[in-house]
């Protein structure tokens, strides 16, 4: 047998060996959901919850949204509890209490934009960390491509959303968007890292 009769022998063979693909994992079923009863909760210091979570570095970001009726102003609220979700769809997530008084007028909106706050904007974040002020006085933004929402001029990432879902977490809400658009600051070859928040403090990376 010559060397091309040998090479096709051995393509056929390793053909024939290659393992099968494997099937499709069929996804989970949805576990019933269900509140969690007294008598399963540990027995935990709510301040000592707090310190220890702390040391879980986050990003900070504002959630903002557009007037829901021509009665209303723009809403937003400061908010550390935001994370990517799904490439496909592509989906994020943040968490916000039950006891917000800003999240009904999200709610009503139906949309929302995450602006991803700059290492130089911790004033603003406290700014819109405030209940009951005009938290976008002498704040300068656009409106967001899609849904219209506030679009922070300065911030180093914006991610423009549909609401998609919303879920119960103990005494937060989950709330799932559905990304229409999104891009980060104006072309930069500088650009400005972000705000970090850890133990309770705000931090930044280092140069």
């Amino acid at each position: 047998m010559g060397q091309a009769g040998m090479a096709e022998a051995a393509v056929r063979y390793l053909r024939s060996a290659r393992t099968p693909a494997p099937e499709p994992v069929e996804a989970l079923p949805r576990p019933e959901l269900r509140c969690v009863g007294a008598d399963e909760r540990a027995p935990l210091d709510p301040a000592e919850f707090r310190r220890v979570l702390g040391n879980f570095a986050t990003g900070v970001a504002v959630i903002t949204s557009p007037p829901a009726t021509t009665a209303d102003s723009p809403a937003g609220f400061a908010c550390q509890s935001f994370t990517s979700l799904s490439l496909d769809p592509p989906l994020v997530a943040f968490m916000v209490g039950r006891t917000s008084t800003t999240w009904p007028r999200i709610a009503r909106a139906g949309v929302f934009c995450v602006n991803v706050l700059a290492a130089h904007q911790a004033e603003l974040c406290s700014a819109f960390a405030v209940s009951g002020a005009d938290k976008f006085a002498g704040v300068a933004y656009d409106a967001a491509p899609v849904s219209g929402s506030p679009r922070l001029s300065g911030a180093v990432a914006w991610i423009d959303c549909a609401i998609h879902a919303v879920h119960t977490g103990g005494d937060h809400l989950i709330v799932v968007g559905r990304v229409d658009a999104l891009g980060t600051a104006a072309d930069d070859p500088d650009p400005e890292g972000p705000l970090l928040f850890h133990r309770g403090r705000f931090a930044r990376l280092p140069d």
